[in-house]
């Protein structure tokens, strides 16, 4: 082998270690990108998890508030539905006594009675407010009289010192004649 074979050889062998080198080179940048990618996926799915970590703590505070307050309703209900029952018991048992006591036709001939007796007192009230509206009438009526007459009065002095006594005019003129 000559000198020329053996350069020719080595150019060979650097120019296949220079592809190799390029190639591996571009294999690691790419790989740098994938792993670059996948760091930010990886921190995006970190940020995915955490945003429903806290999404599930809200949902489990929501959920405790809501059979908390579904066992509040429910209690209530419950003393609701005894109250009712109690105070249906007792309107039962109001309405067996009444019944028990009086028969139907009673309650209606008390009810007739009860109406008629609110109908005498509605007139009755009727003619007492009419009344006490015809005096006071009266009364308007009366002072008003006074007062015109008062009034005439006061005209009829005010005249009379007003008027001119002639017969005094006359002697008065004739003593300024003389």
């Amino acid at each position: 082998m000559t000198n020329a074979e053996t350069i020719t050889k080595l150019n060979e062998a650097l120019n296949t270690l220079i592809k190799a080198y390029e190639e591996l080179q571009e294999d690691n940048s790419s790989l740098e990108n994938k792993i670059k990618n996948l760091e930010n996926e990886v921190s995006e799915l970190k940020s995915a998890k955490h945003d429903l970590e806290v999404h599930v703590e809200e949902l489990t505070s929501t959920k405790e508030n809501l059979e908390k307050n579904l066992n509040e309703f429910e209690s209530h209900k419950e003393e609701d539905n005894s109250n009712i029952n109690s105070m249906l018991g007792k309107i039962e048992s109001l309405l067996n006594k009444k019944v028990d006591g009086s028969s139907t036709s009673e309650f209606k001939k008390q009810d007739e009675s009860n109406v008629l007796e609110i109908k005498e007192e509605e007139s009755l009230l009727d003619s007492i407010v009419e009344e006490s509206n015809e005096n006071k009438i009266d009364d308007v009526k009366s002072s008003l009289y006074e007062k015109v007459e008062e009034i005439t009065e006061k005209k009829d002095d005010e005249s009379k010192d007003n008027k001119i006594d002639l017969n005094r005019m006359a002697s008065l003129l004739n003593g300024f004649n003389r």
